[in-house]
Protein backbone atom coordinates (compact mmCIF):
# COMPACT_ATOMS: atom_id res chain seq x y z
CA UNK A 1 0.00 0.00 0.00
CA UNK A 2 1.71 3.00 -0.84
CA UNK A 3 -0.52 5.79 0.81
CA UNK A 4 -2.19 5.18 4.22
CA UNK A 5 -6.13 7.28 4.16
CA UNK A 6 -6.84 5.93 8.02
CA UNK A 7 -5.57 3.63 10.39
CA UNK A 8 -9.02 1.76 10.85
CA UNK A 9 -8.04 -2.20 9.99
CA UNK A 10 -11.00 -2.89 8.17
CA UNK A 11 -10.19 0.60 5.67
CA UNK A 12 -6.69 -0.47 5.63
CA UNK A 13 -7.53 -4.08 4.77
CA UNK A 14 -10.23 -3.41 1.93
CA UNK A 15 -7.17 -1.27 0.53
CA UNK A 16 -5.56 -4.06 -0.04
CA UNK A 17 -7.70 -7.01 -0.71
CA UNK A 18 -11.01 -4.74 -1.98
CA UNK A 19 -10.50 -5.30 -5.63
CA UNK A 20 -11.95 -8.33 -7.28
CA UNK A 21 -9.33 -9.98 -9.01
CA UNK A 22 -6.82 -9.77 -5.44
CA UNK A 23 -9.31 -12.01 -3.69
CA UNK A 24 -9.90 -14.13 -6.57
CA UNK A 25 -6.30 -14.48 -7.36
CA UNK A 26 -5.74 -15.59 -3.60
CA UNK A 27 -8.95 -18.02 -3.45
CA UNK A 28 -7.57 -19.67 -6.67
CA UNK A 29 -4.48 -20.38 -5.14
CA UNK A 30 -6.17 -21.36 -1.77
CA UNK A 31 -8.78 -23.92 -3.17
CA UNK A 32 -7.41 -24.58 -6.15
CA UNK A 33 -4.05 -25.20 -5.83
CA UNK A 34 -2.79 -22.82 -8.82
CA UNK A 35 0.70 -22.38 -8.65
CA UNK A 36 1.47 -20.99 -11.78
CA UNK A 37 0.68 -17.78 -13.75
CA UNK A 38 -0.11 -20.24 -16.91
CA UNK A 39 -2.55 -22.46 -14.12
CA UNK A 40 -4.18 -19.24 -12.65
CA UNK A 41 -4.62 -17.67 -16.29
CA UNK A 42 -6.06 -21.00 -17.36
CA UNK A 43 -8.33 -22.23 -14.90
CA UNK A 44 -9.92 -18.95 -13.97
CA UNK A 45 -13.55 -19.00 -13.25
CA UNK A 46 -13.79 -15.89 -14.18
CA UNK A 47 -11.79 -15.31 -17.18
CA UNK A 48 -9.18 -12.75 -15.64
CA UNK A 49 -6.92 -11.07 -17.98
CA UNK A 50 -3.55 -11.99 -18.72
CA UNK A 51 -2.25 -8.25 -17.49
CA UNK A 52 -4.46 -7.91 -14.68
CA UNK A 53 -3.26 -10.69 -13.52
CA UNK A 54 0.47 -10.10 -13.68
CA UNK A 55 -0.86 -6.73 -11.68
CA UNK A 56 -2.38 -8.67 -9.23
CA UNK A 57 0.23 -11.27 -8.78
CA UNK A 58 2.85 -8.62 -9.07
CA UNK A 59 0.61 -6.69 -6.03
CA UNK A 60 -0.03 -9.90 -3.73
CA UNK A 61 3.55 -10.47 -3.85
CA UNK A 62 5.00 -6.75 -3.26
CA UNK A 63 2.22 -6.64 0.19
CA UNK A 64 3.84 -9.66 1.04
CA UNK A 65 1.12 -12.34 0.65
CA UNK A 66 2.41 -14.41 -1.93
CA UNK A 67 6.39 -15.37 -2.90
CA UNK A 68 7.51 -15.66 -6.13
CA UNK A 69 10.25 -18.35 -7.24
CA UNK A 70 12.21 -19.72 -10.09
CA UNK A 71 10.55 -23.57 -11.08
CA UNK A 72 13.71 -26.03 -11.02
CA UNK A 73 11.94 -27.68 -13.74
CA UNK A 74 11.01 -24.73 -16.10
CA UNK A 75 13.25 -22.00 -17.07
CA UNK A 76 10.70 -19.68 -18.04
CA UNK A 77 8.05 -20.64 -15.44
CA UNK A 78 7.60 -19.53 -11.82
CA UNK A 79 6.28 -21.05 -8.76
CA UNK A 80 3.90 -18.62 -6.62
CA UNK A 81 3.43 -19.59 -3.02
CA UNK A 82 1.03 -18.10 -0.27
CA UNK A 83 2.64 -16.73 2.55
CA UNK A 84 1.45 -17.12 6.30
CA UNK A 85 -0.13 -13.56 6.05
CA UNK A 86 -2.57 -14.92 3.19
CA UNK A 87 -2.50 -18.46 4.97
CA UNK A 88 -4.22 -16.68 7.79
CA UNK A 89 -7.39 -14.86 5.37
CA UNK A 90 -8.38 -18.52 5.51
CA UNK A 91 -11.08 -17.87 7.83
CA UNK A 92 -11.90 -14.48 6.12
CA UNK A 93 -12.74 -16.30 2.74
CA UNK A 94 -14.99 -18.82 4.50
CA UNK A 95 -17.08 -16.38 5.96
CA UNK A 96 -17.03 -14.61 2.29
CA UNK A 97 -17.79 -17.81 0.48
CA UNK A 98 -20.68 -18.61 3.25
CA UNK A 99 -21.83 -15.37 3.18
CA UNK A 100 -22.00 -15.57 -0.98
CA UNK A 101 -23.86 -19.22 -0.66
CA UNK A 102 -26.87 -17.70 1.71
CA UNK A 103 -27.32 -15.00 -0.10
CA UNK A 104 -25.85 -14.74 -3.77
CA UNK A 105 -27.23 -17.20 -6.77
CA UNK A 106 -24.07 -19.56 -6.33
CA UNK A 107 -23.47 -22.62 -8.36
CA UNK A 108 -24.55 -25.69 -6.64
CA UNK A 109 -21.00 -27.40 -6.33
CA UNK A 110 -19.51 -24.58 -5.12
CA UNK A 111 -21.89 -23.90 -2.59
CA UNK A 112 -21.28 -27.03 -1.28
CA UNK A 113 -17.74 -26.36 -1.14
CA UNK A 114 -18.52 -23.11 0.99
CA UNK A 115 -21.27 -24.77 3.31
CA UNK A 116 -18.80 -27.45 4.17
CA UNK A 117 -16.47 -24.91 5.54
CA UNK A 118 -18.73 -22.78 7.37
CA UNK A 119 -19.84 -26.01 8.61
CA UNK A 120 -16.70 -27.82 9.53
CA UNK A 121 -15.53 -24.84 11.20
CA UNK A 122 -12.63 -23.56 13.52
CA UNK A 123 -11.14 -26.86 13.57
CA UNK A 124 -11.97 -27.64 9.78
CA UNK A 125 -10.03 -23.93 9.06
CA UNK A 126 -7.25 -24.99 11.39
CA UNK A 127 -6.58 -28.25 9.29
CA UNK A 128 -6.76 -26.41 6.13
CA UNK A 129 -4.08 -23.45 7.26
CA UNK A 130 -2.07 -26.52 7.97
CA UNK A 131 -2.54 -28.23 5.01
CA UNK A 132 -1.80 -24.63 3.14
CA UNK A 133 1.53 -24.81 4.96
CA UNK A 134 2.36 -27.87 3.76
CA UNK A 135 1.82 -27.30 -0.04
CA UNK A 136 2.97 -23.48 0.22
CA UNK A 137 5.35 -23.57 2.95
CA UNK A 138 6.89 -26.82 3.09
CA UNK A 139 5.82 -28.03 6.42
CA UNK A 140 5.31 -31.27 7.14
CA UNK A 141 2.03 -33.42 5.95
CA UNK A 142 -0.96 -33.01 7.65
CA UNK A 143 -3.15 -36.31 8.30
CA UNK A 144 -5.94 -34.40 7.19
CA UNK A 145 -7.03 -32.94 3.60
CA UNK A 146 -9.29 -30.35 3.37
CA UNK A 147 -8.71 -30.23 -0.09
CA UNK A 148 -10.08 -33.89 -0.65
CA UNK A 149 -12.93 -33.49 1.47
CA UNK A 150 -13.64 -29.98 -0.36
CA UNK A 151 -13.16 -31.36 -4.25
CA UNK A 152 -15.52 -34.89 -2.59
CA UNK A 153 -18.36 -32.18 -2.01
CA UNK A 154 -18.04 -30.66 -5.02
CA UNK A 155 -18.43 -33.82 -7.01
CA UNK A 156 -21.25 -34.76 -5.05
CA UNK A 157 -23.27 -31.77 -6.13
CA UNK A 158 -22.25 -32.48 -9.18
CA UNK A 159 -23.51 -35.64 -9.28
CA UNK A 160 -27.08 -34.45 -7.80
Amino acid sequence: MDEIRSGCPINLSVELLGDRWSLVVLRDMMFGNKRTYGDLHANSLEGIATNILANRLKRLVGEGLVTAAPDPTHKQRTIYSLTEKAIALVPVMVQLGAWGAHYLPASPQLVARALLLEKGGPQMWADFRDELRHLHLNTPAPSRSVLAELDRAYEEAAEA
